[in-house]
């Protein structure tokens, strides 16, 4: 078969841009495998704070009951960047408000680290 003067171009990646996307996509999996757990402790937290605002005794229960209610969720579900001792609790329009401000410092590689700020509220 004759083709003439009719060139294909050839189309796909070279070897060296292989190489370069390769490390992005490597970096990326390692920082979201360093990030995940951090979002995920927050998300306990925040259940954990929405549990103990939902029960139905919240209206009744002191601070330190409060404070002792989330020390045990926490032994349970392993939180550990806040305590009891961190809760905010605060009254917004006849009602009860339980806020955690808190940050953590991830390390990302040598000396390069994250921080990043989390707020985690019963409603």
């Amino acid at each position: 078969m004759y083709y003439g003067t009719y060139r294909t171009q050839q189309r796909g990646i070279s070897l060296s841009g292989l190489l370069i996307w390769s490390v992005v996509l490597v970096m990326v999996a390692i920082l979201g495998m360093k990030l995940a757990p951090v979002y995920i402790e927050y998300a306990t937290i925040q259940k954990a704070l929405v549990g103990i605002a939902s029960d139905p005794n919240f209206k009744d229960t002191t601070p330190r009951q409060i404070r002792e209610s989330f020390l045990k969720r926490s032994q349970i579900d392993d939180i550990r960047a806040v305590t009891g001792n961190d809760i905010e609790i605060k009254k917004e329009n006849k009602q009860r408000i339980l806020e955690v401000n808190y940050s953590v410092t991830v390390p990302v590689v040598a000396n390069i680290s994250l921080f990043i700020e989390f707020n985690a509220t019963s409603h």
